[in-house]
């Protein structure tokens, strides 16, 4: 009794001066952290990310939770809003894994922010499960990147306009990890293959101040707009070119849009333009019927999916099969048993590369239909293997 008081009031003292008491938890329960923005410009893109991780949560326990130890033990979860603020991201994270002691962090959006506490998750030894497509030349073994890395989506989105005749190119982005390591990408590529960037922008995130992006664009004569614009400065940026004429004239590929965008946008200004991503909603296959039926059952018959959604639904699902495997949620333990871990996605089957803790994927370039959806005119054929470093191109020097 007197080490149960003591208990007490070292949570109470600590609550007192501010600083959050640890949680416990059940012998019975695993804890997870979820740290995604649900206020702020990212909002846009990140808010249905939680609702596909608490859809695929709420299947795996009703499906038994996860073997640890050799027991049963259903899945909980605490969740936070990093409020589109870096600082806050950080903080968030910190006190995810300092005060609630959660072995894995699902969540996180921008490139910058993930940089910024990976330190703090090797120091803490938990895993950062990551959903959003980035520029890679990363790897560690404290994250699990779900989303697509530059080899499955910067290069087949160019590969896709150099098909198609593109030869001079204009770069739009926001000024941001993932944008300005896109654009070096993107440059290196176009020297090596006969491309021309005519133009480069970047403006800070949630910029909206896009008055005369119509104008600059139409003076470079491009053949072609690459956009790595995040969040809702999306809006800002089609409304403009639709005022200048830009859009009917000239395609426009973005590798930050998805039908979460468009929806909260509107498809007025978007459609006919360009997306290159993993998954769409309208991707083929039962799994991916079942999966778009399931959210929508969930969650609303007027809301979409997206590949952002769809990766972060992915990254809990391998996570809670690594845990079984392990019999452990053990950081070290789950990333050994992640090596080779496959599952049937709603993108198709995707693998685990242990040697990067990235996945397979197939690369897919959609067009944005006037009813909001994508519909997809080209894939892979096949699951792309990771290459984050962008080893297997002569072209790139980092």
């Amino acid at each position: 009794m007197k080490k149960r008081l003591a208990v007490v009031a070292a949570v109470l003292a600590l609550t007192a001066c501010g600083t959050p008491a640890p949680v416990v938890v059940s012998a019975s329960t695993v804890r997870v952290g979820f740290l995604h923005s649900f206020t702020g410009s990212n909002a846009v893109s990140e808010a249905g990310l939680i609702n596909a991780e608490k859809m695929a949560i709420e299947e795996i326990n009703a499906a038994g939770g996860v073997r640890v130890d050799g027991q049963e033990k259903k899945i909980d979860s605490i969740v936070n809003d990093s409020g589109s603020n870096p600082e806050r991201f950080v903080k968030k994270a910190r006190d995810l894994l300092k005060w609630n002691h959660v072995p894995v962090v699902f969540g996180g959006w921008t490139s910058a922010n993930r940089k910024a506490v990976l330190p703090m998750f090797a120091e803490h030894d938990a895993l950062l499960v990551y959903p959003a497509p980035h520029e890679g030349l990363e790897d560690s073994p404290n994250v699990l990147y779900t989303g697509a890395t530059a080899n499955q989506q910067v290069v087949p989105a160019l590969d896709y306009l150099k098909s198609r005749g593109a030869k001079r190119i204009y770069l739009i982005g926001s000024d941001d990890v993932f944008p300005r390591t896109a654009g070096k990408q993107i440059k290196s590529y176009a020297a090596a293959n006969g491309l021309t960037i005519v133009g480069e922008r970047y403006r800070e995130l949630g910029s909206t101040d896009f008055a005369t992006i119509g104008q600059m664009i139409t003076a470079t004569r491009a053949d072609a707009v690459v956009n790595t614009l995040v969040g809702d400065s999306n809006g800002a940026f089609f409304a403009a070119l639709d005022r200048a004429g830009v859009s009917a004239r000239l395609p426009v590929l973005s590798l930050s849009v998805t039908e979460e965008e468009v929806r909260t946008i509107g498809p007025d200004h978007l459609a006919g333009s360009l997306v290159a991503r993993t998954y769409l909603q309208t991707t083929g296959g039962a799994t991916n019927e079942k999966f778009v039926q399931a959210y929508k059952a969930k969650y609303g018959d007027d809301k979409v999916t997206s590949d952002a959604m769809e990766a972060a639904y992915v990254g809990v699902h391998l996570w809670a099969k690594a845990v079984s495997k392990a019999g452990s949620t053990a950081p070290e333990d789950v990333d050994a048993a992640l090596d080779g871990l496959t599952f049937d996605a709603p993108e198709g089957r995707v693998r685990v590369d242990g040697a990067t803790n990235h996945l397979s994927k197939t690369a897919r370039i959609g067009v944005i239909s006037a009813d909001g959806l994508i519909d997809e005119i080209r894939n892979s054929g096949r699951p792309i293997a990771p290459d984050p470093f962008l080893k297997s191109y002569d072209w790139w020097k980092a």
